[in-house]
């Protein structure tokens, strides 16, 4: 015999702010009660989290401010009616608008660390901090890079979680958006690294000439135009100047592969994600041996080159 069919359980956001308020009591509830609502309403979770729980989690959290290992014992504390309040006002806001949580809180974690983080730039999200959280140890063995150039910058998480991991090396966050460079100089400030860390205005690299680095690390614009068309409304939120880049995503790949060798030290390395563009990638230069990466975490498209890769296929890259 077969089971009953479920039946959907009905959103309780319909009730009043204040009578869920007055119904849910400790963190635990709160929990429960967001996890079910996001389920119901079918979020897409793809801006630091990976499923309703997790989000739900980071909801209430950053709404009480608490660490994301706080002690488990305060999942059962009564919370204050304000409290309680400002935690349904955020999954209301949350599902009604589609916004992604870290804009709603103001606030993303890369690489073990805060950021500032609104709708002028990118939410950090890249598999690149596993090789920040290991120091780039794979290319630099023996000493750190001196010097790190994070191009296209977005909030400079990159390049400032880069700075805060190794704290000899100096680093140049770049990026074409006076909007984003704002954000990053909250971000240098907040981390105080304003004496290795600073952020310059430039498109790629028009506006570094001159300036060469152990390593050049790249999270840049990369969504083709089929993915963009396509990608769930929470990314509707994201910068469009931060995600697409032409037909097939390469474009600003593309300039970077072209100029980077002039920029990078004869033993520098060049890092760059790229994401679900990497078949474009692979099929525009097939003679290139890019070292596609693996992360713990998950993740994929991004590539590593040397500066002897580059010279060696300067010729692809000109014609690309």
């Amino acid at each position: 015999m077969s089971p009953p069919a479920r039946t959907p359980t009905a959103s309780t956001l319909a009730l009043p702010d204040a009578t869920l308020a007055s119904e849910l009591y400790s963190l635990r509830d709160y929990l429960r009660w967001v996890t079910s609502e996001f389920y119901l309403a079918g979020l897409h979770h793809g801006h630091g989290t990976d499923s309703q729980w997790d989000e739900a989690v980071a909801l209430c959290l950053g709404a009480l401010h608490l660490p994301w290992n706080v002690d488990p014992a305060v999942l059962d504390a009564r919370l204050l009616p304000v409290e309680r309040a400002r935690i349904v006002a955020l999954a209301r806001e949350r599902i009604e608008t589609r916004r992604p949580l870290p804009y709603l809180l103001g606030e993303a974690f890369f690489a073990g660390y805060p950021f500032d983080v609104d709708e002028r730039v990118l939410i950090p999200r890249s598999p690149i901090a596993e090789l920040i959280e290991d120091g780039f140890a794979a290319w630099f063995p023996d000493e750190p890079p001196a010097r790190v150039l994070d191009l296209c910058t977005g909030s400079g998480c990159i390049g400032i979680a880069t700075a805060l991991h190794l704290p000899t090396c100096e680093v140049t966050l770049g990026d074409i958006s006076q909007e984003a460079l704002a954000v990053a100089r909250q971000n240098i400030t907040r981390h105080d690294v304003g004496d290795r860390v600073r952020a310059v205005a430039s498109d790629v690299f028009d506006d570094l000439v001159g300036q060469r680095f152990d390593l050049i690390v790249s999270n840049p614009p990369y969504v083709d135009a089929r993915d963009l068309a396509t990608m769930p409304a929470e990314f509707r939120h994201e910068p469009a100047l931060a995600l697409g880049a032409g037909a097939d995503g390469l474009d600003i790949v593309r300039r970077i592969l072209r100029q980077a060798r002039a920029h990078l030290n004869d033993q520098g390395w060049l890092i760059v994600e790229v994401g679900n563009s990497d078949r474009h990638l692979e099929t525009a230069f097939p003679e290139v041996p890019f070292i596609w990466l693996d992360f713990e975490r998950g993740g994929q498209g991004v590539f590593a080159l040397s500066a002897a890769d580059l010279d060696a296929h300067a010729a692809s890259f000109e014609q690309g």
